[in-house]
This record gives structure tokens, C-alpha cells and sequence, in this order.
């Protein structure tokens, strides 16, 4: 039988390891968005880092309440629009507000695949990233062999490997989760923001 792809196996997911999937992708892009906001002065980053808590919260106690429409009212406001911007960082500050909405329209039932979508945009922000620094234009053989696209597909395989093995939706795992994504405190595109 051949090894699925890496979109495949998170079409497979179940619902709460799907969603933790695409938080852990989420929390990893975190710090583009923030490092954005610093140095554009474009919004308060913590409007977001408050949602992406309130998911951690939900994916360890499903019971939890959160209304889903006041946040992604907020999550608008933070929403940067890349014509209002003329540099590249915009482009991954809004990978990773997709991928948060992405997470939300999953758990509140609006998109069955939003981790497909956050896996896709994860690896689209790698892939973006690795051209607009490229001194040449690059074929896609020699992207998919960028080291850092094969961290960026190996921390996603790892991750689905994590899950099929570990995922009692406690505490302790959420925690183990949130601790892979920000193991080596670089984002998936290498930034690294000190806490």
C-alpha cells in the first residue's frame, strides 16, 4: 500500500486530533504575525495570541465556551490587507490570520477541512518565503529540497505521527503539543521572536 501524503493523512484526522493539527501548525506562525505587528505598528498582536489561548483552552477542555462570532469579529480587526503594505512581511502576518480563522471555522463546525487548509497555507508560506529570498528563480523540484521546506513537511509528518500515537485530550498532551510548536522558537518560516 503507498504512504499517504501529508495532506492526505490529515484529511484522515478525526475531528479534535484535526483541530489540534492545524492549532499546532497555527501557534508555529505565530511569530510572523507578531514580528509584523512590531515592526509595522499595524495592530495589537495580542488580540490574536488571546484567541489562539482560548483554542489551547478548547482543544484541552472541549466543554469550554467560546463565541466564535464576537472573535472572528476581532480576529477582522487585526486582519492586515496586503495593498496596504509594501513589504513582504505582510504576506506571512496573513498566512497565519488564515490559518487562525481556519482553526475556528473547523471547531465551530463551518469547515470540515480547515486543518487541510492550514497544513496547505503552512507549507504555502515556506514556499513563498523561500522564493522571495531567492536570489533566482527556483523550479519546484529545487523548493520541495529547500531545507527548509523539508522542515517544514518532516515537523508536519512528525506532528501526525504524534497524533496517531498520543492524543487523550488531556492537559498534558495539549501541553506537549503547544511545546512542539514552539520547540525551537523559530517560526516555519525562521523567525525568532525572544518571549
Amino acid at each position: 500500500m503507498a504512504k499517504l501524503n501529508i495532506f492526505q493523512q490529515v484529511r484522515e484526522l478525526e475531528n479534535r486530533r484535526a483541530t489540534a493539527f492545524a492549532l499546532t501548525l497555527t501557534e508555529r506562525m505565530y511569530p510572523n504575525y507578531q514580528l509584523f505587528c512590531e515592526i509595522t505598528g499595524f495592530a495589537d498582536a495580542s488580540v490574536a495570541r488571546h484567541l489562539l489561548n482560548l483554542l489551547w483552552d478548547w482543544i484541552a477542555v472541549p466543554r469550554s465556551k467560546i463565541n466564535f462570532e464576537v472573535q472572528l469579529l476581532k480576529l477582522e480587526e487585526v486582519t492586515p490587507e496586503p495593498r496596504n503594505f509594501d513589504n513582504y512581511g505582510v504576506f506571512p502576518a496573513l498566512d497565519f490570520v488564515v490559518s487562525l480563522e481556519s482553526v475556528v471555522n473547523q471547531i465551530s463546525g463551518e469547515d470540515a477541512q480547515g486543518a487541510v487548509v492550514v497544513s496547505k497555507v503552512s507549507q504555502g508560506c515556506v514556499e513563498s518565503y523561500i522564493e522571495a529570498t531567492a536570489e533566482e528563480e527556483l523550479d519546484n523540484e529545487t523548493i520541495k529540497h529547500h531545507p527548509l521546506m523539508q522542515w517544514e513537511r518532516d515537523f508536519q509528518q512528525d506532528l501526525l505521527n504524534l497524533l496517531a500515537s498520543d492524543m487523550k485530550r488531556n492537559r498534558e498532551t495539549v501541553n506537549r503539543l503547544r511545546d512542539e510548536a514552539c520547540l525551537e522558537g523559530i517560526s516555519n518560516i525562521g523567525i525568532e521572536i525572544s518571549k
